[in-house]
């Protein structure tokens, strides 16, 4: 039984009423497990086709599912970015809105990465990502997630979320603020978030949720949506943060989610002297009412005269040595010579008109690789999210040896000609070798290899 700190208890209870006791229930109940259908790699209708982890769909992420299944991190498939593990629960913030596929989005607060590869998922090649946390360490993280799941046309941050409304004031149609919290609503995963607890961490918290909105509302351009996200039950940091929120900012409404995340989580609650006649349209999902962890949400749309997709400002670009042409040309079958930029120094593939020279980011779109005299060393970047252009592919299935051995870090037959060729899982990318006479030298980074 989970030691709930006694006042978390109480505050529980007034919250909950009769219902506390089945939230204590389920707090002690095993978690639910889900992933997502990386869309940016392979179709739902053919990910099906595949699916031995499970056929229970999520009601409200047309390509989630819930699983029961051991050790699914060691799979091919995550390997090569098919699937991405994630508390159902917090798949609920990035349904909430209609998203266009042309829309620039902004997730401030994104590592590891969950909510973020969930709305590039949304997005076309007009549409761009800008994916940002402030930690280092965590933003390692999320770009090493972006990288595995071959996502185009997204750019990691690690930056102040004062210094992004600086540099992009006015820019974005939809802002994901999966705001730092109280972590009341992780309590069934995570024991440290029970020992974290306070009511003092509840209005640090708050505060430092206020600084993040403030932010997020500079960055927005008129007509664009905010998703407001926490993963805690605290009023502080909820509904009274949505009417705090509308109070200081009259050029902002809240409007109802999506129907399929309304049908599936609880209405927003009304509070002593709570101004916003509307704070239902706010959602709750709860352990013990919902099939996963504790988490908040409300979507702020800016009123203000919509002007349509944000005119974004033209790709500026240096000299790009004739090598990398050379090796694009040799290794793919198609791509745009627009597409291919240098950003400090390194060439990437990255096709909006989005101008990110000075933006200090982990990494930007799709990193070819690295200009050694006369040639390119690729990336494992460019085989994750480029594989399906590839001239050369070695063909492997999810259950064969040769797909242990390669992961493993050991070479494999290859029946292709030689050069740099991509290795796909049951036609996904995988990672990336060096053919030669028959043999393809392995090219998966030794810091992802199975043991």
């Amino acid at each position: 039984m989970k030691n709930l700190p006694l006042q978390f208890a109480e505050r529980m209870k007034r919250l909950l009423g009769e219902e506390f006791e089945a939230y204590e229930k389920a707090v002690n109940d095993t978690p639910v497990r889900a992933f997502r259908v990386n869309t940016d790699k392979i179709s739902i209708e053919n990910f099906e086709k595949l699916n031995t982890f499970s056929k229970e769909k999520i009601p409200y992420v047309e390509n989630g599912f819930y699983f029961d299944y051991d050790k699914i991190g060691n799979h091919p498939y995550h390997h090569a970015g098919v699937i991405y593990v994630q508390e159902p629960g917090a798949m609920a913030p990035a349904e909430c809105v209609e998203i266009d596929p042309e829309w620039t989005v902004l997730d401030m607060c994104s590592a590891p990465g969950g909510k973020s590869s969930q709305l590039r998922n949304k997005l076309g090649e007009k549409g761009v990502l800008i994916s940002n946390e402030i930690i280092p360490s965590r933003c390692k993280i999320l770009t090493g997630n972006v990288e595995r799941l071959g996502l185009k046309n997204t750019v990691t941050t690690c930056t102040d979320t004062g210094k992004l409304a600086k540099i992009f004031p006015d820019t974005f149609d939809l802002i994901m603020v999966d705001a730092p919290c109280s972590g009341e609503g992780m309590f069934r995963k995570e024991d440290i978030a029970i020992e974290e607890w306070s009511p003092e961490n509840v209005l640090k918290c708050a505060e430092r949720q206020k600084e993040i909105l403030e932010n997020a509302s500079i960055c927005l351009k008129n007509g664009g949506y905010i998703v407001y996200a926490t993963c805690t039950f605290s009023f502080e940091e909820n509904e009274m943060m949505v009417d705090w929120f509308l109070e200081n900012h009259p050029e902002f409404e809240i409007v109802r989610v999506k129907k399929s995340v309304e049908e599936n989580t609880e209405g927003g609650i009304f509070f002593d002297g709570c101004k916003c006649g509307n704070i239902s349209y706010a959602r709750r999902f709860y352990p013990h009412k919902n099939r996963g962890e504790g988490q908040f949400m409300a979507v702020f749309h800016n009123k203000n005269e919509y002007y349509g997709v944000f005119e974004k400002p033209k790709k500026k670009n240096e000299k790009i040595d004739k090598a990398v042409f050379d090796f694009l040309d040799d290794t793919l079958t198609t791509y745009n010579k627009e597409n291919v930029l240098m950003h400090k120094g390194t060439p990437i593939y990255f096709a909006p008109d989005f101008d990110v020279k000075n933006v200090t980011a982990f990494s930007v779109g799709v990193t070819i690789g690295e200009i050694k005299k006369n040639y390119i060393q690729p990336h494992h970047q460019f085989f994750m999210a480029m594989g399906e252009y590839f001239k050369r592919k070695i063909e492997l299935s999810a259950d064969s040896e040769e797909v242990k051995k390669y992961l493993h870090g050991e070479e494999i037959d290859a029946d292709c000609p030689n050069g740099w060729a991509v290795v796909m899982v049951d036609g996904c990318s995988l990672g990336g070798a060096k053919v030669s006479n028959g043999r393809a030298k392995n090219h998966y980074p030794k810091g992802l290899r199975t043991k």
